[in-house]
């Protein structure tokens, strides 16, 4: 495949922004992503397993699978212990990013909003940190006096809508869109003040009303209300985001390839599975004692010598078999892990929904999908409920293993497997639909618009014409 000839990589990021709104349900309402679909290739994107924020962005960004970047989220197990984690900050990415690629290049990035770029590091150009930093007062930008333009040219930052699990929808509500325009007057500052050959930046915004609004939006949500006042506010915001990336895209030229990109879909949720309720039930997570009500597993005192297994919680759920010679207190044989671990799957992919009937369940074996010898702090399984509608809580002491609300506050949305993409390049065929993409394929196809050498090591191939 010959590589196609860019002056500069604009890659858009739309976090958790899902294929059928944009392609099928209402691309004459966006007209700028339309013109880029008219002029380029798009599909579905494949994300990574788990199909979250954190570790999709930086598989997209290094080309290296979960396995090998050694995270799974962005709480992460420490070693084999119970209850010590560890946070996935940018000090966890260990394998160069894009952009480091591009620096020793010689090229420069504009980086903004990317998650895990907190606390920022050194590159060839600048870059404003995401929603995972603490605050404004931390330092959030690279250099560290970009902070005092960011604030002359938009304002107090605003680096994520505060509480956007909430009741309080009007407010919500505005409070993404003003977080979205501000973003993304903030990257069209950076874009005609500086000297780039990548800019890359990331809104939030499509994740935060997705979670906040998917129950008015979609007629076979369980509680949808047909009728309701904010039953467009996820239409008309994609509405408002398609005019922001118009003003973007005046700002470029025809020798400018632009790359739009989710990290994952997203999708109705229709329940929680109480995961650990299901395996204290099975016999699988013994207790000394019973939890007075609906109890963090942490705050338990646990009977370690007599649990084989536990789960942590979220759209996916991580399962630990309690091994012996693993873990402190382990009680499952190694001689029996995989026979134990296959039990577990069989058990797990039994439980059906809260009527009775069977959900698609699907369990993954680290070892198995990320194809390495020696996987880094990995989970024994990694659990999608039903094709990803149904999600993990880890909390205990409900009434049953279904529950209908969420530990961490109103959640409408889950996370869907394929989120979507848009390459339109200078002199590509226009219109093509292409729906083999995967996200690990991000970092090699911005290279090779670049005319970068695309190192060795990176799992993915170029999308480029």
């Amino acid at each position: 495949m010959a590589r196609a000839k860019a002056k500069k990589v604009l890659v858009i990021g739309l976090d958790s922004t899902p294929h059928g709104l944009v392609f099928d349900e209402m691309p004459d309402r966006l007209p700028n992503l339309k013109r880029l679909m008219d002029a380029g290739r798009h599909g579905k994107l494949n994300s990574t397993i788990p199909a979250i924020t954190i570790p999709a962005w930086s598989v997209m960004l290094t080309s290296k699978n979960p396995g090998r970047l050694g995270f799974y989220g962005f709480r992460n197990r420490k070693g084999n212990s119970y209850d010590e984690l560890w946070i996935a900050s940018s000090n966890a990415v260990k394998e160069p990013r894009v952009w480091d690629v591009l620096s020793a290049a010689g090229k420069r990035s504009i980086i903004v909003g990317v998650p895990q770029t907190y606390p920022p590091k050194k590159l060839n150009g600048e870059m404003v940190t995401s929603f995972l930093t603490p605050d404004t007062t931390c330092e959030y930008t690279y250099p560290k006096e970009l902070a005092d333009e960011i604030k002359t040219v938009v304002g107090d930052y605003r680096l994520d809508v505060e509480e956007f699990r909430t009741d309080d929808k009007v407010r919500l509500l505005g409070d993404i869109h003003a977080m979205t325009e501000q973003h993304f007057a903030l990257v069209r500052h950076m874009m005609t003040t500086r000297e780039w050959d990548f800019c890359m930046f990331v809104d939030m915004g499509p994740d935060r009303i997705q979670h906040g609004f998917w129950k008015f939006h979609d007629p076979k949500h369980r509680r949808y209300e047909p009728g309701h006042p904010l039953e467009n506010a996820i239409r008309d915001y994609y509405v408002f985001l398609d005019a922001e990336i118009g003003k973007v895209l005046k700002l470029i030229d025809d020798e400018t390839a632009v790359l739009v990109v989710s990290d994952h879909g997203a999708q109705r949720m229709d329940g929680s599975i109480c995961i650990n309720d299901f395996f204290i039930e099975r016999g699988w997570l013994t207790l000394r004692e019973s939890p007075t009500g609906i109890t963090h597993l942490k705050d338990l005192k646990v009977d370690w010598p007599k649990t084989k297994a536990w789960g942590w919680g979220g759209y996916v759920s991580r399962v630990f078999l309690n091994v012996k010679g693993r873990e402190a207190e382990g009680c499952v044989e190694p001689a029996d892990y995989e026979r134990t671990r296959d039990e577990l799957i069989a058990l797990i992919k039994a439980i059906p929904d809260e009527k009775g009937r069977p959900l698609k369940t699907q369990c993954f074996k680290p070892n198995e999908i990320y194809s390495l010898d020696h996987i880094s702090q990995a989970p024994d399984l990694i659990v999608y409920f039903d094709d990803l509608y149904w999600r993990a809580t880890e909390v205990v002491g409900h009434d049953s293993i279904w529950s209908f609300e969420t530990e961490i506050g109103p959640d409408d949305a889950m996370h869907a497997q394929h989120g979507m993409y848009i390459l339109a390049q200078p002199g590509a065929t226009g219109g093509v639909r292409d729906d083999t993409a995967n996200l690990i394929d991000g970092a090699p196809t911005i290279l090779d618009l670049l005319g970068v050498p695309i190192p060795e090591d990176m799992e993915g191939r170029t999308l480029a014409q």
